[in-house]
Order: structure tokens, then sequence, then C-alpha cells
């Protein structure tokens, strides 16, 4: 089963380490890593994306929560939240394919953010099916090169 987990942790060095030394000791693989600062610099929030049985990761948040550093843990299995992912795609773009690579991009509102004679790199922010699908459709033009920032969620309401 898939996890989103929110973990606010104290803006310090070995920090993140610590944390991801702890799924690693259990076997998990994260899918996912989102680290930035909040509106208090002396606190960064994590998002992390992870697979696994329900029972072990429950034992791994527990764990987590004994840490000094961490503040608070959010697993969003069973909240309404709301995620997104930015990705930059490089994409082969000539002449004869720009017009079609940009009807593309408006489709998924995505934006053209740098043009070469041979090249065009498209932003775009979605959920992971809306980046899939994208990724999907660019791909017979040949796509050079993707970068993602990871999954970032917050729960809604109040």
């Amino acid at each position: 089963m898939r996890h989103t987990i929110s973990v606010l942790v104290e803006n310090k060095s070995g920090v993140l380490a610590r944390i991801a030394t702890l799924f690693a000791a259990r076997g998990y693989n994260i899918d996912s890593l989102a680290v930035g600062e909040t509106d208090d610099p002396s606190i960064s929030r994590m998002t992390i994306v992870v697979r696994g049985d329900e029972k072990i990761l429950e034992q791994v948040e527990k764990q987590l929560n004994k840490l000094i550093d961490v503040i608070k843990l959010n697993d969003f299995i069973n909240t309404k939240h709301v995620e997104r992912d930015l990705v930059l795609i490089k994409i082969k773009a000539d002449k004869n394919t720009r017009n079609e690579i940009l009807q593309i991009a408006d489709i998924f509102r995505a934006k053209i953010i740098d043009v070469s004679t041979t090249t065009a790199i498209m932003e775009m922010t979605g959920d992971e099916e809306k980046i899939q699908a994208l990724i999907n459709m660019l791909k017979p033009f040949g796509i050079k090169e993707i970068v993602r920032t990871g999954i970032i969620a917050m729960a809604r309401g109040a």
C-alpha cells in the first residue's frame, strides 16, 4: 500500500540521514522524498512516499516519533489531502515537431520554459498520474532528460 507521510523536523544537519536510515533498516525503498524549510526557519517538512505493509510501516512511524528531532508525523493514508509533483522535461523539438509539442503542453497546462533549435524544456505541476500521462505523450518525440521534485503534500481543510 502507498503511504504519503509528512514529518515536521528540527532544521539541522543529520536529521534527513537518520530518518532515511530508519526506512532502509526496515528494507523500505523511499519512492519520493521532498524536504524544505517551513514558514519557521528552524523547522523543515519532509514529505516521504513509501509503499509497504501497514504493520511494518506502523513500527517505522513509532520509531520516527521517538527521534528527538521529529516534531510531528502525519500519514495521509486516511486523511484528505492534496499532492503535487513538479517535473522538468527536456524533449527533442525541431521546426517540424515544435507545434505539436506546444499543443500537448497546452492540453496538460504545462509551460515551455526554454527553447533551442533542437530541444524544448517544459515544466508541469500535478499529481503523479497527470505527469506520467504527459511523459507518455512526449516519449514518441524523444525525451532527452527528466527531473522531478518528488511529491509534496498538505492536508485539506483546518
